[in-house]
């Protein structure tokens, strides 16, 4: 079997809420990815990381939205009972995993509070912001940190995690469920441009070939979009006239 992909998918979010889910989905894929912190560079790109998640936090009301949007799907659940066939017992099973996933949610402390009053996190985020700011000399606490048992380490990320359960549980549901609400259809760009009708959607997802080393440039809301398709070498790629793509509205 190849490894060598051939698409690539962009999404692209028709709302504000929609982009700070991205946002933070994208910022606790990363914390996951890089939780064995055995060197300096990966533990300041983890605490890095963890900063950018916190100033997300303090822009909205996360967990109201989060809670609002598991309210809307178990209700968007309840409607596929009038429709013949459907396997009940499944519409039964995602509804009560969304209502717990709510729970703890609503039960959850503030989210990202526990992080933000951590010593060392709160320590590590004071200095990211001067250039160098996390030498030895200038951060005493980090440098012996690095310097303790790895498991101590493993510990304390686990703990971090642990603490971000609610919002990356309910999340991912979330993100889920509106993916999968809209199926991809194969469409067509005349000279690199494509515009449509929303339908009060939240999100774009594009399907393109590798083929032709583009990517898309997207302006739109929830009413309507358009999508732009440039050359990623802007001098001397080239956009054809007939484009397909995959394109799903969610």
């Amino acid at each position: 079997m190849s490894d060598v992909v051939t698409t690539v998918l962009f999404e692209h979010p028709l709302n504000e809420k929609m982009r700070t889910w991205l946002r933070i989905e994208f910022l606790l894929q990363q914390l996951h990815a890089n939780p064995h912190l055995s060197s300096i560079a990966s533990a300041l790109t983890f605490f890095r990381t963890a900063s950018d998640l916190l100033d997300v936090l303090e822009r909205g009301e996360v967990r109201t939205d989060l809670l609002k949007e598991l309210e809307r799907q178990q209700q968007k659940l309840l409607l596929w009972s009038d429709v013949p066939g459907v396997e009940m017992s499944r519409i039964h099973e995602l509804r009560a995993e969304l209502k717990d996933t709510a729970s703890v949610l609503m039960s959850a402390p503030r989210i990202g509070q526990a992080l933000k009053e951590d010593r060392m996190v709160s320590l590590v985020k004071q200095r990211l912001s001067i250039p160098g700011g996390c030498c030895s000399f200038d951060l005493p606490t980090l440098h012996i940190w690095m310097h303790m048992p790895q498991a101590l380490r493993d510990t304390d990320v686990r703990h971090w995690l642990d603490t971000l359960e609610p919002l990356h549980k309910s999340l991912t549901s979330v993100l889920g469920l509106i993916r999968q609400s809209g199926p991809f259809r194969n469409q067509i760009s005349l000279n690199g441009f494509f515009q449509d009708n929303a339908e009060g959607a939240d999100l774009l997802r594009l399907r393109l070939s590798l083929e032709y080393q583009l990517y898309p440039q997207v302006s739109g809301h929830k009413t309507r979009y358009a999508i732009r398709f440039l050359p990623l070498d802007s001098e001397k790629g080239q956009v054809p006239a007939r484009l397909n793509f995959e394109l799903a509205c969610c």
